[in-house]
């Protein structure tokens, strides 16, 4: 689609005002990474373009008494160069780190990351496994979803056309035994699209019982999945390398149930297992 207009705005308030005249014939350009490229192909879906990457009240990293918030401007490398992410969300520092080259690191936001809606987006399943919240406005009313409510069968998001997600949130972490971790592979090193990829977040207690775990995927359905069934079969054992081998086997078998009859299923049913184990062994903590 051809593009009719492109527009600068400096706050959340205009970013609305341009949404609600325009709905949806508007896409937003927040770091570029995708969007431009599907201009250049004639992919965009929208004629109207606002350039929103200079909305400062967008671009934040909040360490809270109780929560953690990241504006939707938030950059991979504002994440990766952050102190207390590394510290104590091991797990998505890490997958921020591993966001493409630096120059698309130093220009992709997380709330990009998430509406684009890709299977492999890096950040989702860290955010995932936060229980993290996407916090939308539009010009009548304000919302508060959880990011795994976000994602619809359909391939479509939950986010009207008039609604901008402007920051992202999960509660801080007091726990000491919570650990979260991330493992992903993909095809080239550093600047690979993600294959498969997978994040964990468990509270490991006395005797290395599970009090409660998350566990997330990424590039391995429609969009990145929370996996119940592993999470169920783990919750209250008691972690050790035999566990781990019986859950990577079952993650395998979900794996290939969900991906039965595509080309990639015969690889990625036995890659999981690698990934997975790398994962909840919080490696790079």
């Amino acid at each position: 689609m051809g593009v009719t207009r492109v527009l600068k705005a400096y706050s959340i308030e205009e970013i609305l005002d341009v949404m609600e005249k325009y709905g949806e014939k508007v896409e937003l350009l927040a770091g570029g990474t995708d969007l431009l490229v599907d201009i250049r192909a004639g992919k965009n879906k929208g004629s109207v373009i606002i350039d929103i990457s200079d909305v400062k009240e967008m671009k934040k990293i909040e360490i809270g008494e109780d929560d953690i918030v990241l504006g939707a401007l938030t950059t991979f490398t504002d994440i990766a160069e952050n102190d207390y992410l590394k510290e104590n969300v091991t797990g998505l520092w890490k997958a921020a780190k591993s966001v493409g080259s630096p120059q698309i690191r130093n220009m992709g936001t997380v709330g990009g990351n998430i509406c684009n809606g890709s299977p492999a987006a890096d950040i989702v399943p860290p955010l995932l496994v936060l229980d993290a919240k996407l916090n939308i406005k539009s010009r009548s009313k304000q919302r508060k979803i959880k990011l795994k409510e976000f994602y619809m069968e359909n391939g479509s998001r939950n986010l009207r056309s008039d609604e901008l997600l402007y920051s992202i949130s999960f509660t801080k972490s007091r726990d000491k035994n919570i650990r979260i971790g991330f493992e992903k592979l993909g095809l080239r090193n550093a600047l690979a699209i993600s294959r498969i990829s997978c994040s964990v977040y468990a509270i490991i207690g006395e005797n290395n019982r599970i009090e409660n775990i998350r566990i997330a995927s990424g590039a391995l359905g429609k969009y990145p999945l929370r996996e119940y069934a592993l999470e169920k079969f783990l919750k209250d054992k008691n972690l050790n390398d035999g566990l781990i081998e019986e859950a990577a086997e079952i993650f395998s078998h979900e794996v290939k149930q969900r991906l039965s009859g595509r080309s990639s299923c015969p690889y990625k049913k036995e890659a999981v297992k690698g990934i997975f184990k790398k994962a909840i062994s919080f490696e790079g903590e």
